[in-house]
């Protein structure tokens, strides 16, 4: 099986991913974001709580990971981040991750 962090590595590297809250919402609101992930240890939750009803709305992939500091170490930033769009996969394989 392959981790969400692999393909959000994969698509930082040769496609195209928008980092963080606003930029995420941003992207899910365009309708333009092909998955979203958001890290589950974020506080306070209601950062991100409206994502996955905007994910759903839109008809996009949404997936929670454990850990902001692993999701923000898959896009190549040296910080936490709590949430991640994947907005041009590139060599990512986004089948069978999210819902």
């Amino acid at each position: 099986m392959v981790s969400v962090y692999d393909v959000i590595e994969k698509a930082a590297k040769t496609g195209k991913v928008d980092k963080g809250v606003n930029e995420v919402t941003k992207a899910v609101e365009r309708g333009i974001a092909k998955l979203v992930v958001v890290a589950s240890d974020i506080d306070p939750k209601e950062i991100t709580q409206h994502l996955p009803i905007l994910a759903k709305d839109k008809g996009i992939k949404f997936v929670e990971v454990d850990s902001r500091e692993k999701l923000g170490i898959s896009v190549g930033i040296n910080r936490p981040t709590a949430a991640v769009a994947v907005v041009k996969e590139g060599d990512a394989n986004l089948s069978g991750i999210g819902n």
